[in-house]
């Protein structure tokens, strides 16, 4: 076996056998970057208070760094932190939340630890990292689940000379191959985003950007069949530059409306204290 194979072997298993993590690393911060260009004199201030020298772009990749952390509550009680599920058909009204809680249920739980004036600062800066993460989490199409392969992560795919899935192509794929810093990302976007943007897009409401992944996520499957094949390890889809140059377009919005919406949910929160 070549040397360049084995590595690619290698990069597939990984990729494989790795945790969905929306967005990866990148998204998060570029997701986080924007917002923190765009919140109010007094949210900023309050970010401060909780965070200290810590930004948004750092806060928002942490729940995904402590999955590792041995602790009960990162092994079981986050983990269903992260996604959503809502079958096709479903009204986002009538979502069914799990006993363990959702992204919905988490995000209105951190949501009143914000604002508590007992909770310590501790539980705070928890509660505001994960609302930074979550937010982004919400606008990856995948993360709104159909319920059926556990957000495209059982759904396989051969990404240009890489086996893989369809989740980890949204989480990362697609925004790794730009070749950009997270700071290049983020200015990159945010000069695109103009005042039309912000204002129809200045949205603190979880609900609609569910909808809105939901309704991405029924379309940004490959088709099955023929040479596309069944998203499985015996037929994987093949996907490459055609999918890339249809999809990626969308990637960049909704990494740049998480922005535009974890600023305005930023600001709604702390409006109210």
């Amino acid at each position: 076996m070549s040397k360049n194979l084995i590595c690619t072997s290698v990069l597939a298993a990984a990729v494989l056998s790795a945790p969905a993590h929306a967005w990866g690393p990148i998204g998060h911060r570029v997701s986080a970057d924007i917002a923190e260009k765009k919140v109010s004199g007094k949210t900023r201030a309050r970010i401060t208070q909780i965070l200290g020298q810590e930004g948004l772009a750092e806060a928002g990749t942490w729940p995904d760094e402590q999955r590792s952390n041995p602790d009960v509550f990162w092994q079981e009680t986050a983990s269903p932190f992260h996604y959503v599920t809502l079958p096709p058909g479903e009204s986002i009204e009538h979502i069914a939340h799990p006993p363990e809680g959702d992204a919905l249920t988490a995000l209105s739980d951190f949501t009143e630890t914000l604002r508590s004036d007992s909770a310590p600062q501790e539980e705070k800066a928890r509660a505001l990292r994960f609302i930074v993460h979550i937010v982004s989490d919400l606008h990856q199409p995948l993360h709104a689940g159909n319920g059926r392969d556990r957000g495209g992560n059982d759904f396989i795919v051969d990404w240009f000379d890489t086996r893989t899935n369809l989740h980890w192509v949204w989480d990362e794929g697609m925004v790794l191959r730009q070749q950009l810093s997270y700071t290049e990302y983020a200015d990159r976007l945010d000069r695109r985003i103009g005042p039309g943007e912000t204002i129809t897009w200045w949205d603190a409401d979880p609900a609609d950007w569910v909808a809105e992944s939901a309704l991405l996520r029924d379309e940004i499957y490959p088709a099955t069949g023929g040479e596309a094949g069944q998203g499985t390890e015996q037929s994987p889809s093949m996907i490459g530059y055609d999918y890339h140059w249809r999809w990626m377009p969308t990637v960049e919005e909704r990494l740049a409306q998480s922005g535009v919406r974890l600023a305005a949910y930023l600001d709604w929160v702390f409006a109210e204290d």
